[in-house]
């Protein structure tokens, strides 16, 4: 049984991965930090159709989080000022917003600062 938590990204988008980088960098999450294509999904309870779609979330527990509830946990899980604002991002109406700012984001990040046409969502 793990005992940390697994946060799952697309290893083949460079806007993922360098937001990935920076939170290793400056957030500092307490947790395993994975790229999907490079992992097991089956033990982590997820689909790889899941993991193309959004960042994940994997408690040791097992409980899949994704998209902005995801950033929310990594966040919280680093503690000082990070975990107020993924505490904050956990609440109605910032839930929401997160949601709907995460999925724009998530949606275009080929065309988002250092993405590339490899980032773009499969079409779905």
């Amino acid at each position: 049984m793990r005992t940390q938590s697994v946060l799952v990204f697309d290893g083949d988008c460079a806007f993922c991965t360098t937001s990935v980088k920076f939170a290793e960098r400056y957030v500092r999450p307490r947790c395993e930090i994975t790229p999907w294509q490079f992992t097991d999904l089956g033990p982590l309870g997820v689909h790889e159709e899941r993991a193309t779609y959004e960042l994940l979330w994997v408690t040791p527990a097992g409980a899949v989080y994704g998209g902005a509830q995801a950033v929310a946990k990594l966040l919280l899980s680093a503690g000082r000022g990070w975990a107020v604002l993924g505490a904050l991002l956990r609440l109605p109406p910032l839930r929401w917003m997160a949601r709907a700012v995460y999925r724009i984001v998530a949606n275009n990040r080929d065309r988002m600062p250092g993405g590339t046409p490899s980032c773009a969502l499969p079409p779905g």
